[in-house]
């Protein structure tokens, strides 16, 4: 697994490193911009995920149509012309206008489509836990270089390191990533249709579950580097941007040995919906943290909560979008998540530079809060995300029409053939069936 997982998750590590290596300081870049106001400032943090909002679910059809590693290759080149624009940008506008072309290089869903691809659904979560731990790992290293060299080269130099990342996983794309398998199914003569993705129920509480993770995490890294570097005279504890690194490495290394258990009970133990309750208890009380504490240290703690909570989502909300899904539709529905994060990223940005404009960060941190209520009512209602599973039946032993027409049972969820492994993937509801009475379910047909 490893072997398929890894070098795709390089290409989206390195594609994040360059987002990630930016973030925890663009927030004073551009308030130091001409023509900046805390407003255009947070359109800056959000303007990224604007053409993002717009271009998941074409980039997630276009990998369903013509494949993975085409449109990887064209959203990754988007990528690299947007960088170039954000690096050579003298004024607000231009900074934004470039943001906006970054956005538009929309590959994170395609990515989580092609290791679904390649990696069984058991192993899935494993898959998604290597891609979010390599995510987070980029993370780590970016926020020990954006001070460091933003500070000593300028800031434009950080995006001049993102493009040139980006040429770097286009040559990985094309030398280490294996193709995908071919697959037969049952939908090849039904028109494909977007809003077939809205059907599911469980879908739909999975996208909004990631409008709330995506701009609430938007929302934090506006606060935390305007805080922690901000005057005292106006609230700010007078850090150096140099020294942000010591605020986010402790939470960011906290929040890494935060997903394994977190995949582990999420996955293997079937508590998905528990992980994510506790994940937004811990969001809640980092936040609380955030808007209401007068000391830096505790300002830091809530910071490493905010991570933990965060990143105990990782793992697991590309990997059960994935597994509600439709295999015809997989790129499209993960667009249509990508896309609910993304305009949770473009709010979060707003929100945040309304709000500490207008009001203070303890209006921010309360605004978050309510939000939080909402959401822990939301995953509240959600049916538990383990409620689907496989079974693998070689066409060696199996015949392949009788395989196929096993769609007709209400308890079967879909049907398809793996043709580069030579297996029957039959998805079942386990509420209504088990592993066992699918086998036999095959006999009957």
């Amino acid at each position: 697994m490893l072997k398929q997982v890894f070098p795709l998750s390089l290409i989206i590590g390195l594609r994040f490193f360059g987002l990630f290596v930016v973030l925890p300081i663009l927030s004073i870049y551009a308030l130091q911009m001409e023509g900046a106001t805390p407003f255009l400032a947070g359109a800056v943090m959000g303007s990224y995920a604007l053409t993002q909002i717009l271009f998941q679910v074409p980039f997630g059809i276009m990998s369903d149509r013509i494949g993975r590693k085409k449109t990887l290759l064209f959203g990754l080149i988007i990528f690299i012309i947007g960088s170039i624009v954000c690096a050579i940008s003298n004024d607000i506008y231009t900074l934004i206008a470039g943001r906006f072309l970054q956005g538009a290089g929309a590959i994170g869903a395609v990515v989580s489509a092609m290791i679904s691809d390649l990696v069984k659904e058991e192993q899935r979560a494993h898959a998604m836990a290597i891609m979010g731990g390599t995510i987070a790992i980029s993370f780590s290293v970016a926020l020990m270089v954006a001070p460091i060299m933003g500070g000593a080269f300028g800031f434009d130099k950080l995006f001049w390191l993102t493009a040139v990342l980006s040429v770097g996983a286009i040559v990985i794309l094309f030398t280490l990533v294996p193709e995908p398998p071919r697959i037969s199914h049952s939908y090849d003569n039904i028109k494909v249709k977007t809003k077939d993705v809205f059907k599911d129920k469980a879908l739909v509480q999975m996208y909004i579950t990631f409008l709330f993770h995506s701009s609430i995490m938007t929302v934090a890294f506006f606060l935390i580097p305007v805080v922690m570097t901000g005057s005292l005279s106006d609230g700010g504890f007078g850090w150096s941007r140099m020294d942000l690194w010591k605020v986010y490495l402790p939470a960011v290394i906290f929040g890494v040995l935060a997903m394994g258990p977190a995949a582990v009970f999420g996955e293997k133990y079937g508590k998905g919906k528990l992980v994510f309750l506790i994940s937004i208890i811990a969001i809640a009380i980092g936040f609380t943290a955030m808007g209401f504490s007068h000391n830096p240290w505790i300002f830091i703690v809530g910071v490493v909560l905010f991570f933990i909570g965060f990143n105990m989502f990782e793992p697991l909300l590309q990997s059960f979008v994935s597994k509600y899904a439709p295999i015809h539709q997989k790129g499209e529905a993960l667009g249509v998540a990508n896309t609910f994060a993304y305009i949770g990223i473009f709010l979060g940005g707003i929100i945040g530079g309304v709000a500490m404009q207008e009001f203070d960060r303890a209006t921010l941190a309360i605004t978050v809060l309510i939000a939080c209520v909402g959401w822990f009512l939301w995953v509240l209602r959600m049916q538990n995300p383990n409620m689907r599973a496989n079974v693998y039946l070689s066409l060696d032993e199996y015949d392949r029409d009788a395989i196929m027409k096993m769609n007709k049972n209400n308890a079967i969820f879909e049907v398809y053939i793996n043709e580069s492994e030579n297996i029957g993937v039959v998805k079942y509801e386990k509420e209504l069936i088990d592993e066992d009475g699918v086998k036999a379910l095959f006999h009957t047909n």
